[in-house]
C-alpha cells in the first residue's frame, strides 16, 4: 500500500492489511480526538511552567522556614539553659549573701 493521500484503500489492501495486523496497531478516529483533547497548547504550557516556576518559589519558601524554625528552636534551648542558670546563681548569691551577713553579726 502506498501512503499517498489521495490512495483509496482497496477491499484487497484491507485483507493484507488483516493478514499483518496493521489494523489492529492504526489509530481511529476516536483515538485521534482523545489525542488532540490531551495535546497542550501554548497557553497551558505557560501555566504549567508558572505553576513549576511558583512551586520551585514554594520549595524554597517552605525550605527557610524550615531553617528559621530550627534555628528558633535552637535559641530557645539555649535561652531557657541561660535564664535556668542565671535563676539559679541568683539563688547562690543570695545565700552567700546571707550567710555573710550571719558571719558580720557573729563577728561583731
Amino acid at each position: 500500500m502506498n501512503n499517498k493521500k489521495t490512495k483509496k484503500v482497496t477491499i484487497a489492501d484491507l485483507a493484507r492489511m488483516i493478514k499483518e495486523d496493521v489494523v489492529d496497531i492504526m489509530a481511529t478516529k476516536e483515538d485521534l480526538q482523545n489525542l488532540e483533547a490531551r495535546m497542550a497548547t501554548k497557553d497551558d504550557l505557560k501555566n504549567l511552567e508558572a505553576r513549576m516556576a511558583t512551586k520551585d518559589v514554594l520549595e524554597v519558601m517552605l525550605k527557610e522556614i524550615r531553617t528559621i524554625h530550627e534555628d528558633n528552636k535552637y535559641f530557645r534551648a539555649n535561652i531557657s539553659a541561660l535564664y535556668t542558670d542565671g535563676v539559679s546563681y541568683d539563688r547562690k548569691i543570695n545565700n552567700l549573701t546571707v550567710r555573710v551577713e550571719k558571719l558580720e553579726v557573729k563577728s561583731k
